[in-house]
Order: C-alpha cells, then structure tokens, then sequence
C-alpha cells in the first residue's frame, strides 16, 4: 500500500474517543519480513501474516491509573487546568473506583485499556473500506509470546506496554465469499420500540 494510504488507515485509530480523551494506546505499524515469520507461529498461522501489506499491532497502556503521571499528562495535552483539570481527574476517578471498579487489580486495569484499543481497530477497519483496503482483524493469538517477541525486538517497554490486538491490511487476491453472521431481528432489541422484525419488514432496517 502507498504510504497516504497508510496514514489514511490509522488516522481514524488516532482519532478516537476514549474516555475523558485517556487515548490508552500505540500503534506499531510492523513490515519487517523476519518479524512476521516470528510471530506468525503464535498468531494461529494466520497467512496474512506474511502476504498482507500492513500490520498494524494496537498496544494498550499498562497501569493507566487515574492517578498515575500518564494521566496527569494528558491533563496537560488537552489544556486542562484549575477546575476544568479536577473536574476530568474526578470523572475518571470514579469511574474506575466505583462505576467499573478496575482498581483493584493490574490486570482490571489492562482489560479495560485493551477494550478500549478496540474502538480505535474498529476506525482504522471501518477506514479501509472507504478506500477499497481489506482488513483482518486478529485477537487469537498467544499473547506471552507475542509481547515477548515483540519486546525482545525493542519495539515497545513491556512494563508500559503490551499487545492488545492486531490487524492486517492490503489488498485480497481473489474475492471472497460472505460471513454467515445472525439475522438482525436475532440481534437488535428495540424493547421501547418496534421490533426489529418489524422493521426489516418495512425496509427501515437492512436484513
């Protein structure tokens, strides 16, 4: 892929929310051939491993505790400060003290970091389509010895950082054939509404 293309990708992952804008993510953009053949082994032997044009690993942030400096960090990125800083500090306090109670644990924490990479794969997958790039998202993978290899090679400080998931980009080779997924009146629930049965039926929903 031409690098504009490739910027065009992972600038919708750069761009999306996160809470109180904590951005708890990297993104490593891996093309070395050497590397993809280490990791391939420990990411099911998945081919586009090695014949897609991009990875791109999505690392989610270790520890980001509400009062750690990577927070307070952020604080100063955006410009927050006196009230408008304490305001975001106790938004973000309490939500991870009592509404999600992540504190407890390290990897609470990370869990939660790495639910949040997921909305910025989801951007960068959901921008490739507009440009006719093909995307493969990959969550199954060995995770120990993923970031071990990964860390191993310098490319991120594992007590910061660690793979969350990944995904491959390019172009296919040969077309492929539809997912089966579950109709949409097995998925959507409209409790307050009309069905989604219902809607199908009128076309204000596409089966």
């Amino acid at each position: 892929m031409p690098a504009e293309d490739v910027n065009y990708i992972l600038e919708p992952g750069r761009l999306s929310p996160s809470l109180v804008g904590s951005e708890p993510w990297q993104f490593l953009v891996l093309q070395n051939a050497d590397l993809r053949q280490k990791l391939k082994p420990y990411c099911w032997g998945i081919p586009t491993m090695e014949t897609s044009s991009h990875i791109v690993a999505v690392l989610a942030k270790k520890n980001a505790r509400c009062d750690s400096d990577y927070f307070a960090d952020i604080m100063v990125r955006r410009g927050l400060e006196g009230e408008a800083k304490d305001k975001a500090m106790a938004i973000y306090k309490k939500f991870q003290e009592e509404d999600i109670a992540i504190l407890e644990s390290e990897r609470s924490l990370y869990d939660w970091a790495g639910k949040q990479t997921c909305i910025a794969l989801a951007g960068m997958m959901a921008g490739t389509a507009v440009i006719g790039v093909d995307s493969f998202p990959i969550e199954g993978f060995s995770y120990k010895e993923v970031n071990q290899i990964s860390a191993d090679e310098g490319l991120f400080d594992p007590a910061e950082w660690e793979v969350s998931v990944m995904a491959t980009f390019g172009y296919r080779a040969k077309e492929i054939r539809l997912k089966p997924r579950k109709p949409v009146e097995e998925t959507v629930q409209r409790p307050n509404g009309l069905c989604a049965q219902t809607l199908c039926k009128n076309k204000t929903v596409r089966p």
